[in-house]
């Protein structure tokens, strides 16, 4: 069965084409700046790079180019559409009421809208999608992947918040957690490594991009992560506080700041952006570090300093686990921003390897030392393989 997968960001649609259920992967395909001047969509088809550069008003006319690429000609991996068994989609937020990925229908329609006030950025253009999909794909099963729905294992205890009970029973505030396909894909791969069954695994994700997450799983199940009921909660990142004294907002909201003003403050100018002044990219800071910035050298340390204290909190939640995961964008590919989350961690059998993490860069391998008691792992993401491999789940009725 040959399986789309769709991302419909704000301005950008990422798609892949895979054979399932041999995984490979047919098409990879961008279109960039959609809805915004200068819109372009590449794809790459067995080394061959198909280049689309016109006007893309919206993602319905994204998905109409889309459809030109997979079936063009000079390098389009498909003859028609009608080729395609299945769409899986990427959506951000399905509050309590979605579980696992599932087959979409108008009340699943309705529930993605229902929560697009607690994901503004993220769940409308998600529907725009599914709903341009379905027009242009007609009756093939379109399928819902949704990155809270592996952290609906979090028990009562680590999701509720201490306010009052009747806000979480009136407006459902709680923790949600996202990055959940990532979080579910890589504990998958590293029970694998570790030739253990999934079921039997306790392991530490560290999902680190510049959007940040990490997630407690035991057996294969989320029991707390950091990201809340908007993904601000939890670690520094690139461009969002993590956790902070949430009186510092009612302090300023004193000092002249508007709401408006506030939620662009914690979103878009905090985290590494806003203590290192210059920018959010770890590449960026490193290299300023390196030539004296102390404002940049202090951003990395506590961008690690947040990541290393949550591994304590961690492990104590599982009470010990096998293995600490690195994925994202810096949790694999920066040897040194790992070097800095664990260092010091020896006495909770947690130790580096220094020679092994500096060649584990953008590869799957194991970082630790020989005496470590912890496995220390690094392992890609692949968030739009584990949406093809559910949507052919779903699709196939397992």
């Amino acid at each position: 069965m040959n399986v789309l997968v769709l991302n419909c960001g704000s301005s950008s649609i990422k798609y892949q084409l895979f054979d399932m259920p041999a995984e490979t992967v047919l098409a990879k395909g961008l279109i960039q700046r959609v809805g915004e001047a200068g819109s372009e969509a590449v794809q790459r088809t067995n080394g061959t790079e198909l280049r689309v550069e016109r006007p893309v008003p919206d993602h319905r006319a994204g998905l109409e180019v889309v459809k030109e690429l997979l079936t063009r000609e000079d390098g389009g991996p498909l003859r028609s559409l009608a080729e395609i068994g299945a769409c899986g989609h990427r959506v951000v937020h399905g509050g309590e009421r979605v579980t696992g990925s599932v087959r979409i229908d108008a009340e699943l329609q309705q529930i993605v809208d229902e929560y697009a006030d607690l994901a503004p950025l993220h769940n409308p253009p998600n529907l725009t999608g599914i709903r341009a999909a379905i027009e242009m794909l007609g009756a093939i099963p379109q399928v819902a992947c949704f990155d809270t729905a592996f952290h609906q294992s979090i028990p009562k205890t680590a999701y509720l918040y201490g306010l009052p009970y009747e806000l979480y029973e009136r407006f459902r505030i709680r923790k949600y957690g996202f990055h959940g396909t990532s979080h579910r894909y890589v504990a998958g791969r590293a029970a694998q490594l570790l030739g253990k069954p999934e079921a039997e695994t306790d392991l530490i994700t560290c999902h680190l991009g510049n959007g940040c997450s990490m997630a407690a799983v035991r057996g294969g199940k989320s029991v707390d992560t950091t990201m809340g009921l908007t993904p601000l909660e939890g670690l520094v990142m690139g461009t969002r506080t993590g956790d902070f004294d949430p009186a510092i907002v009612f302090y300023l909201l004193r000092k002249g700041y508007t709401g408006g003003e506030l939620d662009t403050l914690c979103n878009k100018k905090s985290g590494l952006l806003g203590i290192a002044g210059q920018s959010n990219d770890v590449r960026d800071l490193e290299e300023q570090a390196g030539a004296g910035s102390e404002q940049a050298r202090l951003a990395l340390d506590i961008f690690a300093y947040r990541v290393r204290k949550y591994i304590g909190a961690y492990l104590a939640v599982l009470n010990g686990c096998d293995a600490v995961v690195f994925t994202g964008g810096i949790g694999e590919n920066d040897a040194r921003m790992r070097e800095r989350i664990l260092c010091d961690l020896d006495a909770l059998g947690i130790v580096l390897d220094p020679a092994r993490n500096d060649a584990t860069v953008g590869t799957a391998g194991r970082i630790q030392a020989p005496e470590s008691r912890v496995a220390l792992l690094v392992i890609p993401t692949n968030e739009e393989l584990a949406i093809a491999q559910e949507t052919f789940r779903v699709a196939r009725g397992a």
